[in-house]
């Protein structure tokens, strides 16, 4: 059995203090892709580097507090790559691969256009630029799991407030219409969904800190394991763990019979 963990960290230091890595101890897990680590290398602890049997590798942003993702895995990869060769956001770390004979799994962080009309442009032009590099991860012929913060709310069943939300960054029109494309015409399963077709609140991995949306669970499914059909295939169980607040995410948790 093969168990990955994706987790947006919101601060890897901020989670490690609300006890992220005393659960990640007790999940036997083989791989764990984090996003936003805020930090860079230095800021790491060797605990924080190496936890619960693991071994992590980590690209960070050049911002320092801002950014970054990472790859805790069981068996060192025989390969591992920062970036997809873009500068601009190569420089905000968001994407980090991890290889193995048969296998390659991927830490992803799209960006979030919420704060701001400049950053939506900057995630429109990721989106644009990371299509074909999916398309081209797709051509490979290996199997792939990209983990991550999509920033995007696929359908209406992802989402509680979705009628209020369909003009706000996560659930425009193009957003969604991308990530149909990258299922359907791509070939790209996510799946969590695969498995689940109805969930619905106890899907969502995201809550704001506004007002009451974690009380009332008034919360988004924005992060996914989107997989090559193969792997995919092989899922047999996932969950996103709410026990425990150690984000505004929770941790998304599938097992693959691999």
């Amino acid at each position: 059995m093969l168990k990955i963990v994706s987790l947006n960290l919101n601060g890897i230091r901020s989670a490690a203090a609300k006890g992220m890595f005393e659960w990640l101890a007790g999940q036997s897990a083989d791989v764990v892709c984090l996003q936003e680590l805020k930090a860079q290398l230095p800021d790491l602890t060797d605990a924080m580097r190496a936890p619960a049997g693991l071994q992590g590798w980590f690209h960070c942003a050049e911002k320092k507090g801002y950014s970054g993702v990472g790859i805790y895995a069981r068996r060192p990869p025989l390969r591992v790559v920062e970036g997809i060769g873009n500068a601009e956001f190569d420089a905000e770390g968001r994407y980090l691969r991890a290889d193995w004979e048969t296998l390659s799994v991927i830490s992803l962080y799209l960006p979030s256009g919420s704060s701001s009309p400049e950053r939506q442009e900057a995630k429109f032009r990721f989106m644009d630029f990371f299509y074909p590099q999916l398309d081209a991860l797709r051509r490979e012929g290996r199997e792939i799991v990209v983990c991550g913060d999509w920033n995007i709310a696929h359908k209406e069943i992802d989402l509680k407030n979705w009628k209020s939300n369909r003009k706000n960054s996560g659930f425009l029109p193009e957003e969604r219409a991308w990530l149909t494309r990258v299922i359907d015409e791509l070939g790209w399963v996510d799946v969590y969904r695969r498995l689940y077709p109805e969930a619905g609140g106890e899907a969502y991995t995201w809550w704001s800190n506004r007002g009451q949306a974690w009380a009332k669970n008034v919360g988004w499914r924005i992060d996914y394991q989107l997989a090559t059909p193969g792997i995919a295939a092989k899922a047999v169980a996932a969950g996103v763990y709410k026990e425990q607040r150690f984000s505004d995410h929770a941790p998304l948790t599938v097992d693959y019979d691999w």
